[in-house]
């Protein structure tokens, strides 16, 4: 059972579907309790060349995850000699949250039908949808998502839109914070955003680097 103790992401996650590939992005803190104990937390990993996941919950559930995704995915690229759609990784998530992980995820990815975005609860419930916000921080995020989100967005615009999303989240809520990750996913597959890029954009926002 979880305890106020254990360590937790509590954070801030997002995935916004484009016209060619969706966005996923997240801070990087992680809390104990009311300590800020790691301030450089992935929370946005690959799981395979068009798929990757967010993460929120307890750290030690979310690694486990993460680890067991990948190779599961890897697994059925091999014996199948294609690669998983999001729809199915989304599934298979959903399925093995339910054993009792206390983890929030969004699994995003690009596949031969376009992008996809699913938010999944810990009691195994996944939706896709154009955008969502998984966390802490989810209700602040969203509140600027509204504002911006658009049919049809563009790579600058998702990024744009992901970085004003967890600004709002980490200027409100004391678990989001130090650092933003950003991952593009399309046609040619898994980009992580570089920060130097990251904090440029959040400048020409009029935003303040989370760190």
């Amino acid at each position: 059972m979880t305890t106020e103790e254990t360590l937790k992401t509590g954070t801030t996650t997002i995935g916004i579907k484009l016209k060619d590939g969706v966005i996923l992005a997240s801070d990087q803190r992680a809390t104990m309790g009311n300590l800020i104990a790691h301030t450089q937390v992935q929370k946005v990993h690959q799981l395979s060349d068009n798929i990757g996941m967010t993460i929120a919950g307890v750290v030690g559930d979310a690694q486990l995850m993460v680890r067991f995704m990948q190779s599961e995915i890897a697994i059925y690229s091999m014996k199948k000699g294609s690669a998983m759609s999001v729809t199915a990784a989304a599934t298979l998530v959903a399925s093995v949250i339910r054993q009792g992980f206390y983890l929030g995820l969004i699994v995003g990815g690009y596949d031969k039908t376009g992008g996809h975005v699913f938010s999944i609860d810990g009691a195994g419930g996944y939706i896709e949808d154009n955008y969502c916000s998984v966390g802490s921080g989810s209700v602040f995020a969203l509140g600027a998502l509204e504002a911006v989100f658009k049919e049809d967005m563009t790579k600058d615009e998702g990024i744009d839109a992901a970085i004003t999303a967890l600004n709002s989240a980490r200027r409100r809520d004391n678990c989001t914070g130090d650092g933003f990750l950003v991952t593009y996913i399309g046609p040619n597959g898994y980009e992580a955003i570089p920060r130097e890029e990251i904090v440029s954009r959040i400048e020409k926002l009029g935003y303040r680097y989370p760190n």
